[in-house]
């Protein structure tokens, strides 16, 4: 007897138990396991009638090309539920025009370079068909091969000059290397001088997995790592937030815990006395681009919006771990204006990228 791919709550890197998608447990189906079959929140309630006005940009929207599903049940197992047609269905019950996907988490590196090389370039080159397969509908956040500098190198002019991608997804850490770390330098100086966007994941840091029993590190590691990873570009040795200026980053989750943690910085600057912030990080933290998936409750928002102005904020779902209507509920809950709302909602991402066509 064969069973099914086991499927994990919340995300594949996140649980390491040995259950399968035949015997999901109750525990792991009450703690998340909505998001363990990739439904997200669609499973918990009934599917809503179509949304005829397809307006929004989503800037947090997952694929997952074959080559790569292929790897991951190889190197891990689990993954979520995905296909062209669950993307497309979740748009337009959420009134999204285009999704500019990314590849799911851990992205394409398992440890060796010229594997993730091969794989970086072909699940790019199914993200590219998918972009040309359905006009309007799709951008792409080209993925890269870090940890590994100069395949990264040759990727992002691949990526930017011969697919045309709308930019480049990162991921918050590679292994115990965050993204100011000096090892990364080159691939961040040449995304400088391209002035590109940059969407960055959060993913299980090494440092913290497994720390409390039965609770998928996701729950508390991802928001945390988006705040580790910003804080190495502002503190850390290289000094990247300040010698790349041009890259224009695109941080998940509202944030994740850095609105609750800035004052935190703001004090760390304070203490050090650096010259190269004589008005703290705030300025710094203001620039940034943040998307609001899984970060658009009332008290997520509030956070962000105390720290940044609405320039900064962007629409995004999380599809397939959410689906779409969740993030437009928790941003008509929070009562933006409609001018404010139009702004997250598209207006933002089209000046941010200008050639997005939704």
């Amino acid at each position: 007897m064969t069973t099914e791919p086991r499927l994990l709550s919340g995300c594949f890197c996140c649980d390491r138990d040995t259950t399968t998608a035949g015997t999901l447990s109750r525990r792991n189906l009450l703690a998340g396991g909505f998001a363990a079959l990739g439904l997200g929140a669609a499973a918990a309630r009934p599917a809503r009638a179509q949304t005829t006005a397809r307006t929004r940009i989503d800037l947090h929207h997952h694929y997952l090309a074959p080559v790569q599903r292929e790897a991951l049940l190889k190197e891990r197992g689990g993954l979520p539920a995905w296909s062209v047609q669950r993307s497309l269905d979740d748009m337009d019950r959420s009134g999204t025009a285009t999704a500019v996907v990314s590849a799911v988490q851990p992205g394409v590196w398992f440890g060796e370079v010229e594997p993730a090389r091969k794989l970086a370039r072909e699940v790019n080159d199914y993200g590219a068909r998918l972009v040309s397969d359905h006009k309007g509908r799709f951008g792409l956040f080209a993925a890269i091969p870090l940890p590994d500098p100069e395949g990264s190198l040759t990727e992002i002019a691949y990526a930017l000059d011969t697919l045309h991608a709308d930019g480049i997804g990162l991921f918050t850490s590679y292994r115990d290397k965050y993204l100011g770390d000096p090892a990364f330098t080159p691939v961040l100086e040449e995304l400088n001088r391209r002035k590109a966007v940059v969407y960055v994941h959060p993913v299980v840091p090494a440092c913290c997995g497994n720390l409390i029993k039965g609770i998928p590190p996701a729950v508390i590691e991802f928001a945390t790592d988006t705040t580790r990873t910003i804080t190495s570009l502002i503190f850390g040795a290289a000094g990247s937030a300040f010698r790349f200026p041009d890259i224009r980053w695109i941080w998940s989750h509202s944030g994740g815990t850095l609105p609750f943690l800035a004052g935190r910085l703001v004090r760390l600057a304070l203490e050090r006395k650096d010259a190269r912030m004589p008005d703290g990080p705030l300025p710094l933290l203001r620039k940034y681009n943040y998307e609001i998936a899984q970060g658009n409750t009332a008290g997520q928002l509030a956070a962000l919006m105390k720290m940044v102005s609405v320039s900064q904020v962007l629409f995004g779902t999380d599809f397939p771990y959410r689906d779409g209507t969740e993030a437009v509920e928790g941003l008509d809950a929070y009562g933006f204006s409609a001018a404010d709302r139009l702004a997250i909602d598209r207006g933002n991402a089209i000046k941010l990228m200008p050639n997005i066509k939704a």
